[in-house]
């Protein structure tokens, strides 16, 4: 590492937890109106990762996931697709087959993912074998053992190796935040993680509580706006896992817009990695366009 990509995270500044939560409940007493809630609500909708991380993942459960991503709910009229789905690197071709001619991504998780627990060889044999089966992005999990120990060099140096192994697919770092601990342990990560080369950053795998939160997610946008103020290079953020509801989607927007600005407005700089959140958004517009909820057995679940 150079001695500017040390002090670019050596320095993290100290989180204040207060003022960060008074925020959060300034963009929750947020009002919307009816238009802005209908763009808001298909914006969301185009900013959702789908995903199936099981063990019992099978190619015909990738496959209707693949329908679903590009048909949505064929009934609601200019409904968007979403922007990617998100697989194991064993399902990228069958993901990528079943997408072809669609605008939606292939995302592959990697590097041992959920736990991160291999050695790198194994990560980066991981990683490069997703981007050869197509995907046009990668997941990476960091190693929070190493972290925590306070080994900073070796996170970044194995996010800077992955980052290369991972030729032109775009890299997702997931700091796994509520491992973490600390608001101030998240804002170094995410300032490790950007440093290294990280085009998103993203809170959790999905697979332990908690995952993503409003207060992590602040501070990791606030990192992300730090470091555009500093370089003027923009870096994505993807809350994944705990929101699932279209309200609570809509007030990530708003802090959002509020803390990087419209630029970020879009798929490309955000992104949600929360499936089930799909569904509530699609009940919402199904009821702003008729006046009426609509059963969940309306929606299909995968």
């Amino acid at each position: 590492m150079t001695t500017h990509q040390v002090s670019g995270f050596s320095k993290s500044p100290v989180i204040d937890q207060v003022g960060i939560e008074e925020r959060i409940a300034r963009f929750n007493t947020r009002s919307i109106k009816k238009a802005s809630k209908v763009s808001g609500l298909k914006l969301v909708l185009n900013m959702i990762d789908l995903t199936t991380l099981e063990g019992k993942d099978t190619e015909g459960k990738v496959r209707q996931m693949c329908y679903k991503a590009v048909h949505l709910h064929d009934i609601l009229p200019g409904l968007p697709t979403v922007a990617a789905v998100c697989v194991y690197p064993t399902q990228v071709a069958t993901a990528k087959k079943a997408l072809e001619g669609s605008p939606v991504k292939v995302a592959s998780v990697s590097t041992a993912f959920p736990s991160g627990q291999s050695t790198r060889q194994i990560k980066l044999l991981d990683t490069r074998y997703a981007v050869e089966q197509g995907a046009d992005e990668v997941d990476m999990v960091i190693s929070r053992g190493e972290f925590l120990k306070g080994n900073y060099a070796f996170v970044f140096d194995e996010i800077a190796a992955i980052k290369e192994a991972c030729g032109k697919a775009r890299l997702k770092v997931i700091l796994e935040t509520g491992e973490l601990s600390t608001l101030d342990n998240v804002r170094k990560a995410s300032d490790i993680a950007i440093h290294a080369g990280a085009d998103f950053i993203k809170t959790s795998t999905g697979k332990i509580s908690p995952a993503a939160t409003m207060p992590v997610t602040l501070v990791m946008l606030e990192a992300i706006r730090d470091y555009y103020l500093e370089t003027g290079k923009m870096i994505g953020m993807k809350p994944a896992g705990g929101i699932s509801t279209a309200k609570s989607g809509l007030q990530y927007l708003v802090m959002l817009k509020e803390t990087l600005g419209n630029a970020w407005l879009s798929n490309e700089w955000f992104r949600f990695g929360a499936s089930s959140l799909a569904n509530d958004v699609l009940m919402q517009l199904a009821k702003e366009s008729s006046g009426v909820y609509q059963s969940k057995d309306y929606f299909s679940a995968d």
